[in-house]
């Protein structure tokens, strides 16, 4: 069997390390552009609904927000209805970086897909959306305390 996910996370990997190279200018380490993009995209979103789309636990989530927050990207606000729940907006700060952000992001989309068809990028955008639905159902499985029969 073809290692598709080793090749994946060799993708990822390479895309991460670039982009925390061209981001430390910016005060943004160890993947915070990730949370910093999709508050920007999605202002107002909780912190438990941010690491869902992300991927990670909510400890890890919680770590780079309040870096976040400190290097003054995002702000937390109290729900107008429920107290207990904070929502999270970009500053100013983290919404001037945002363009350039996307600017990488759009830019590493070019590189990566470099020589491919439209029709090419379109199967490939699709069967890796298959992926990632069929791997959501394990990460959602284990991260309820359940173990895996392999």
């Amino acid at each position: 069997m073809k290692e598709i996910l080793r090749e994946i996370g060799m993708i990822a990997r390479a895309l991460d390390s670039i982009s925390n190279i061209e981001f430390k200018e910016l005060d943004l380490t160890k993947g915070q552009y990730l949370y910093l993009v999709r508050i920007c995209e999605n202002p107002g979103i909780i912190q438990e609904k941010l690491a869902e789309m992300i991927k990670v636990d909510r400890t890890t989530a919680s770590r780079a927000i309040r870096k976040l927050e400190i290097n003054g990207f995002v702000e937390k606000t109290d729900d107008e209805h429920n107290k207990k729940i904070k929502k999270l907006y970009p500053t100013e700060k983290g919404e001037n970086v945002y363009p350039f952000i996307k600017r990488e992001n759009d830019y590493s989309n070019l590189v990566a897909l470099e020589g491919f068809s439209e029709s090419e990028v379109e199967t490939l955008s699709h069967l890796l959306e298959r992926v990632r639905m069929n791997t959501e159902k394990d990460w959602e499985f284990v991260k309820k305390g359940n173990k895996r029969n392999y």
